[in-house]
């Protein structure tokens, strides 16, 4: 009786898994979507069609692959679970990466599938757990911001504000390195910090700093107008926490992807590229690596 009791708790204490409604979802994201029926999985896509693209000179149609989907799906621990890929342009990825996340919708790689395509076009990938009404919102709410930039501006911007173009590179990097608390090495007036994090191979080999396993940071510019561009090496879990913090911080995320295959922690990377006064940029660095350190 006393296991059978246990049994019935846990079950009692699991969530409830209602099934979707795609009528709801549909509503929410303000696309139609498809049922399959036999992964449980209800689909919505849009085609980017707003915009010419074209791929090695040829005018690519949304079908052979420039089309935003995200999928839904009963979750485990959570109503609903959401995956997707989001076919944005450069200017639409960062304040589509902060719509997600205030929706509670995580980024999970960021990267190109062209060569050769214009205007240059970016694959976000998403995912989450949550209410199945939040998540389909979050979705919805991100293709609103992206059609709200291009309402702005039709056509794509070709740079992040305005052109960086300094007379000189004059960073000095004694104030970088107090903020950041790590020695740097200059370069023509630039400045670089390189942080190493430590992951293994199958045969037992060290991945380590100066294999490629670091954070790094790099100023150029003056010390009121700089620019910093840089990687972070990053567990899973601090992934999110990392995009979310860089982003508060109005720095840009260029990328997120991994560099290696079968290392052991698993390190992802994630590219970033911000302009400022120097020491403000490296105070943002100093948070963000913060945040990654509070990760459990």
């Amino acid at each position: 009786m006393k296991t059978i009791a246990l049994l019935l708790f846990a079950t009692a204490a699991l969530p409830a898994v209602a099934a979707l409604n795609p009528s709801q979802i549909e509503s929410l994201t303000g696309l139609k979507g498809t049922w399959f029926e036999s992964e449980g999985v209800f689909k919505v896509t849009a085609p980017r069609n707003d915009l010419p693209v074209t791929v090695d000179g040829w005018k690519m149609p949304p079908f052979m692959g420039l089309t935003t989907w995200a999928a839904f799906t009963a979750g485990k621990q959570a109503e609903a679970m959401v995956a997707g890929d989001l076919v944005l342009f450069e200017d639409e990825v960062n304040p589509v990466m902060s719509v997600l996340f205030a929706h509670g919708i995580g980024v999970t790689a960021l990267h190109d599938h062209f060569f050769f395509d214009e205007p240059r076009v970016c694959f976000m990938h998403i995912g989450a757990e949550g209410p199945a009404d939040r998540l389909a919102t979050g979705v919805g709410a991100a293709l609103a911001k992206q059609k709200e930039i291009r309402a702005a501006h039709p056509s794509p911007a070709r740079v992040f504000d305005t052109a960086f173009a300094p007379a000189r590179n004059a960073i000095t990097g004694a104030a970088v390195e107090e903020i950041l608390g790590v020695k740097g090495t200059a370069n023509n007036g630039m400045f670089k910090v390189v942080i190493g994090r430590e992951t293994k191979m199958p045969c037992g080999c060290a991945m380590t700093k100066e294999m490629g396993v670091n954070t790094w940071a790099a100023f150029a510019g003056t010390d009121d107008d700089a620019v910093v561009d840089g990687d972070f090496a990053v567990l899973e879990d601090e992934l999110q926490p990392v995009l979310k913090s860089l982003r508060a911080e109005g720095i840009n995320i260029v990328a997120i992807h991994h560099h290696m295959t079968h290392e052991e922690p698993r390190i992802l990377f994630l590219h970033y590229w911000g302009r400022g006064p120097a020491a403000a940029l490296a105070r943002s660095l100093r948070r963000t690596l913060e945040a990654q350190k509070d990760v459990p």
